[in-house]
């Protein structure tokens, strides 16, 4: 199969069991959730090629909001349509959603989950093993050259040491490729794709997912203007608008609004609420989930807290759904265009160093009980503090690599006997 080659079909009950499996295991943020749908999607089946999977996944980079959903709702519609979309989007969502209302819930009444945070505790050593797989396979298809490695270096200093905003280093990106990659592999260059829709069509999507997504906060609104619920929700949307890069990179947003100028919740709430996102399937940006419901039940008890918790669900991913199913038929398109497609190539290169990013946080945040922040000039290093190594954490991440790299287990396999592992690592240490 050449990686122009049309995907095999799927029936609509086998694509619903792979995405709800893909929803299941998508553990440990947007690096953990890529590799596993490359796998299922690439690997083991013929639903999407290669070059189908990185050109999206670059779409999804320039998108704002959760790029691993985005990834998976496309996925789903160049599958089956517009029905497969809304069952992958969706899929990818609400076992996550359930788990966070669950966890939220029992937060809100005793204040923490201390048991779950042990039970996960091998699931995100695992998280670690399956992200490094992830950059290696992503990395031989994405870096074919000194330019893609160069652009690659460049994103993963630009985003970890300088700060710079993600959509800044991806326009950077794109402009290089569009200048000199765009004939960098003219004899594997499809054909000229016409594009599939027409401005009125496109026109017409975009009207109806933006009425599906704020009709609805327009009738909250209404009905009670500046209620708690109204605010959550205009907020939520708000930040919808601007979470590129991921919940990392609006984490810092989110809580100067929600604990400085709201006073929703507390710092350590907000600290507590991106762990328990962390150790939950589903994308980071769940963390929203828990700041609604926990803002909604300190306020008016479990009933208030559940609506507002629905209320920043739907504010939250409904765009998702206008952003693919607008231009999701104009990615290959794009990627006929010899400068549109050397600027997605540069990006491809660009997102292999952002998961980089993403990955050392993750891993630096469970192999490691301390972190500082190092500056020097403009460069500011976020840094292990190698004496707060946790030796436990680390025994678990090579018990993960023995299974998952070593005995080749699968997902669904590995991360029980994982989850088992760091129950056991943690009564064993901590009593618990």
């Amino acid at each position: 199969m050449t990686d122009t080659a049309a995907p095999a079909p799927a029936r609509p009950n086998e694509l619903t069991r792979v995405f709800a499996r893909i929803g299941l295991l998508s553990f440990g943020g947007p690096a953990a959730q890529i590799a596993l749908m490359h796998k299922e999607l690439v690997e083991d089946r013929p639903w999407l090629t290669e070059r189908q999977f990185l050109n999206a996944l670059s779409f999804c980079m320039l998108l704002p909001g959760p790029e691993a959903m985005q990834l998976a709702t496309y996925a789903g519609w160049r599958i089956g349509g517009v029905r497969g979309g809304l069952i992958a989007g969706l899929l990818f969502v609400i076992p996550g959603a359930f788990v966070m209302l669950a966890l939220a819930s029992v937060y809100a009444a005793h204040g923490g989950v201390p048991l779950v945070q042990a039970l996960f505790l091998g699931i995100k050593a695992a998280v670690i093993v399956i992200v490094v797989q992830a950059l290696v396979k992503v990395s031989k298809k994405a870096l074919t050259g000194a330019l893609p490695y160069a652009l690659a270096a460049a994103a993963f200093l630009g985003i970890y040491a300088l700060q710079i905003p993600f959509p800044l280093i991806v326009l950077g990106a794109g402009l290089i490729g569009a200048a000199f990659m765009a004939k960098a592999e003219p004899e594997a260059a499809p054909p000229p794709i016409s594009a599939p829709l027409s401005a009125r069509g496109t026109a017409r999507t975009v009207a109806l997912w933006s009425a599906i997504w704020l009709l609805p906060l327009a009738m909250l609104w209404a009905v009670a203007p500046g209620g708690l619920l109204a605010e959550i929700g205009l907020f939520f949307a708000k930040l919808a608008l601007v979470t590129f890069g991921g919940a990392y990179a609006v984490l810092a947003y989110m809580v100067q609004e929600v604990v400085a100028d709201f006073g929703w919740l507390t710092t350590a709430q907000m600290m507590d609420a991106l762990g328990l996102a962390e150790t939950t399937p589903g994308p980071l940006i769940l963390v929203t989930e828990f700041v609604g419901f926990l803002a909604g039940a300190q306020a008016g008890g479990w009933p208030l807290g559940l609506a507002a918790a629905l209320v920043t669900l739907w504010v939250t991913f409904a765009p998702c759904f206008l952003w693919i199913f607008a231009g999701a038929p104009y990615i290959e398109w794009i990627a006929s265009r010899p400068r549109l497609t050397g600027a997605l190539q540069a990006i491809t290169a660009a997102v292999v160093g952002v998961i980089l990013n993403l990955s050392a946080w993750f891993a630096a945040h469970v192999l490691f009980a301390e972190l500082e922040t190092v500056t020097a000039g403009p460069l500011a290093l976020l840094l292990p503090v190698w004496s707060s190594l946790d030796a436990p954490a680390l025994g678990l991440t090579a018990l993960a690599a023995g299974l998952l790299a070593g005995l080749k287990l699968d997902l669904l396999k590995a991360l029980p006997l994982m989850a088992l592992a760091g129950l056991v690592v943690s009564w064993a240490t901590t009593g618990i």
